[in-house]
């Protein structure tokens, strides 16, 4: 398996990622995570949609419940853009989660048994959990723009994501 030493720091410390680097231009690889009602879910069902995957290492952290309630604000006013946080979070976690803070726009997905982190790269070996990292994926099922957060207590570039989402819409792939 592939392995990108120091790729993150957690608090200055480098941590190690485990698989295979997604980058934009990549076609966007299958997986299957479970919903909040323990429900499989194929990331392949969403192509014909623009697709802003966000993986972050736990919803039950202040970084990705800021950044996860920021995407359901930005997801209420984008139109056929899903948008799925990813975690290893155990789905009942995920669904309170949302419940606790009225998430309705953005769908929240669980890796706890799958292999997102390893198939996109963002899985933090000795930790088990997922890096926080950003996929746009276009209607094709094509990535067009990633941003992997370099210390994992960072807040992604919001702006920059939805910039990416928008400049599909444009038909340019993004290039501007």
């Amino acid at each position: 398996m592939a392995e990108r030493v120091g790729a993150i720091t957690m608090k200055g410390n480098p941590l190690t990622l485990t698989g295979h680097e997604i980058k934009a231009g990549d076609q966007a690889p299958d997986a299957t995570l479970v919903a909040n009602d323990l429900s499989e879910v194929k990331l392949s069902s969403f192509k014909g949609k623009k697709v802003i995957l966000s993986s972050v290492p736990s919803l039950d952290t202040p970084v990705c419940d800021l950044e996860t309630k920021r995407f359901n604000q930005e997801a209420s006013k984008l139109s056929d853009v899903a948008v799925l946080t990813i975690s290893k979070d155990l789905p009942f976690a995920q669904k309170r989660w949302c419940g606790a803070n009225g998430a309705t726009a953005v769908k929240t997905l669980s890796d706890y048994r799958g292999n997102f982190g390893e198939t996109y790269g963002v899985l933090i070996k000795g930790l088990n959990l997922l890096a926080r990292c950003i996929f746009v994926i276009n209607e094709q099922g094509r990535v067009t723009y990633v941003q992997l957060v370099k210390e994992v207590a960072s807040e992604p570039n919001y702006d920059e994501v939805l910039k990416a989402v928008k400049g599909e819409a444009c038909g340019c792939g993004g290039h501007h």
